[in-house]
């Protein structure tokens, strides 16, 4: 065989590289520590700067907010779509958290059914799903269904096992140390916000 002419074993390792390329992972970012919704949106950032679709559906976030995520994605063109009221701790009608919870669940699985992003982040899921807002056994089955090269990364704390079973991916933030708890520094615009 010359030189020029491919052997084999380079085309099936270039078809399993291609392959490898185009399947789409359950990506989970979970734990007590910081950096869940950061890590997510490194990925988007990247993704974006690819050409891939990107999107993300916040759970937690209000859309009047204005947090810097915000205006670096509408600058830049990045679907970030915030839908919930703020800090569900901090809520005063939680019929009414829960209820655009549901309804940015539902906006998020008309997007794992429809395949119209490549990646898509759904930001502060866990919380839904560990208050008993969006079942479990329905996000892992639309999980399941989605497009097969459709990355999916779910962010928030106390990930459900269901999830963490579904995934391909688990990260546990774990807080060493923080400026609030330890040294009673507020947070800083552009670290956190």
């Amino acid at each position: 065989m010359d030189e020029k002419t491919p052997s084999t074993t380079d085309a099936s390792t270039r078809e399993a590289r291609r392959r490898n390329r185009q399947h789409g992972l359950v990506i989970v970012n979970t734990g007590n520590g910081k950096g869940k919704t950061t890590a997510a949106l490194g990925v988007l950032f990247r993704a974006w700067g690819r050409e891939y679709r990107v999107r993300m559906f916040q759970f937690i976030k209000s859309s009047t907010s204005n947090y810097g995520e915000h205006k670096a994605a509408k600058r830049l063109g990045i679907r970030i779509e915030p839908m919930g009221d703020g800090f569900t701790w901090l809520s005063k009608d939680l019929e009414r958290t829960a209820a655009l919870a549901v309804e940015q669940w539902e906006r998020c699985r008309e997007v794992l059914r429809t395949g119209t992003e490549d990646i898509v982040v759904l930001d502060e899921f866990t919380y839904a799903m560990s208050y008993g807002w969006v079942p479990v056994a329905d996000v892992v089955q639309a999980l399941e269904k989605r497009p097969p090269a459709m990355h999916v990364i779910v962010t928030g704390r106390n990930a459900p096992q269901e999830l963490i079973d579904c995934a391909d991916l688990v990260t546990e933030m774990q807080e060493v140390k923080h400026p609030y708890t330890d040294q009673g520094i507020k947070a800083q615009p552009g670290i956190e916000f």
